[in-house]
């Protein structure tokens, strides 16, 4: 398989929070340290790194404590006015962790309709307008799935992977990758609090990301 991304290409990461980690607002492209230090930032040095000849825009589009709701809201400006070649959608862990930390604030959560509406009206927006869209499920570093919360991500995580199949879109399954990683070791290695990653977690997200891509070490 080779490189899905070609010459040119712009590719507009959409998100909360651990897309958005300390990236420039709202929107941020590949110069200086503008694109934060997330997933987005690591898949950016290793495309550059073992695809030199491949000039890519890269563009981080995540803002901390967006809920599906948020992002869809500010998905024209943020995405689709940028007029990407392809997207990724990142989205659900603040609809899901609202739920748990603030419950009373029903107003601050999206359930599951809702959630699932949102993503279908983003998707339904770009679709048609870009090569591809990357749908990569929202998570929690836990790997007991009785967790009340990790059991409650788990059915966004299912919505993600139906509507993927459902739109022809590229699937990322973060939620796995992270508990394929908790069978050998303990979730402190990338996350304190279980969602935002150190440069370790970013570094699995990129690989993850980037095995979906044809991408060749």
């Amino acid at each position: 398989m080779a490189l899905l991304f070609e010459n040119g290409d712009r590719i507009v990461f959409a998100g909360d929070s651990v897309t958005d980690m300390g990236s420039v607002q709202p929107v941020a492209d590949a110069m200086f340290d503008n694109l934060g230090h997330s997933y987005v930032r690591v898949i950016e040095n290793l495309l550059t790194a073992s695809y030199p000849d491949v000039f890519l825009r890269i563009t981080n589009s995540g803002t901390s404590g967006n809920t599906s709701r948020d992002l869809k809201n500010r998905f024209d400006r943020d995405v689709v006015d940028l007029n990407p070649q392809w997207v990724s959608i990142c989205i659900g862990i603040n609809d899901v962790w609202r739920q748990f930390d603030v419950p009373a604030l029903t107003e601050y959560a999206c359930d599951p309709v809702e959630y699932e509406a949102n993503l279908r009206e983003m998707i339904e927006k770009i679709k048609d307008r870009v090569k591809g869209v990357f749908l990569i499920t929202p998570y929690y570093i836990e790997p007991n799935r009785k967790d009340m919360m990790r059991a409650r991500m788990d059915e966004y995580c299912d919505i993600c992977r139906r509507l993927a199949k459902e739109y022809n879109c590229i699937f990322v399954d973060f939620q796995q990758m992270f508990e394929n990683f908790c069978k050998i070791r303990h979730s402190s290695y990338l996350a304190w609090d279980r969602v935002h990653p150190n440069q370790i977690g970013a570094t699995l997200m990129a690989k993850e990301f980037l095995s979906h891509c044809g991408y060749k070490y």
